[in-house]
């Protein structure tokens, strides 16, 4: 079921056939360089699973990213439901990854654009966060291109303190 089009774009339940570049996109050290680690196969058919499971239990989660000219699966963009405790927290959280040859194209900003009025419109979430690695600027400057607005820094309960990427900041968006 397609959720979301976009003028390039497709935002779809995943497909089986999703899992094998799925797996590739996640064990890229350019596309994970901002997570603690790229993810072995088996952590990333876990990953599949976590996401259809939300799209289940909650209606919304992380859908496929396709192009519409080629119909090629390109990554993820959408809700999810952040399992760590923050003051924050709980909260719906947009969220992208997007494989690596797909960068540059404004894809994750077209995506997260129409996410972010589908959640507002048709699922009535009252305001979404997001938040990345500090040393993520091309995240950061995605979530300005779509509207929202520095919360605050912190440090993610579930990355090593010791790491470069601890240090996460935080953004909101309401509706407008």
């Amino acid at each position: 079921m397609i959720h979301i089009e976009t003028p390039r774009l497709r935002l779809r339940d995943w497909e089986q056939s999703d899992l094998e570049p799925f797996c590739r996109m996640n064990a890229d050290k350019h596309v994970m360089r901002y997570f603690p680690k790229t993810l072995s196969p088996e952590e990333t058919k876990a990953f599949y699973n976590a996401i259809t499971a939300e799209f289940q239990e909650c209606g919304f989660g992380f859908y496929a990213v396709e192009v519409k000219e080629s119909s090629e699966f390109i990554g993820f963009i959408g809700f999810h439901r952040p399992a760590f405790e923050a003051d924050f927290t709980p909260c719906i959280e947009i969220g992208w990854r997007l494989k690596q040859e797909a960068w540059g194209n404004g894809y994750a900003t077209e995506g997260a654009a129409a996410c972010l009025r589908h959640g507002f419109a048709e699922l009535g979430f009252g305001e979404v966060y997001s938040f990345t690695a500090e040393l993520n600027e091309p995240s950061q400057k995605v979530m300005k291109r779509i509207g929202m607005s520095f919360v605050k820094s912190f440090e993610h309960p579930k990355v090593e303190k010791a790491s470069p990427l601890c240090r996460h900041v935080l953004f909101r968006i309401k509706p407008s």
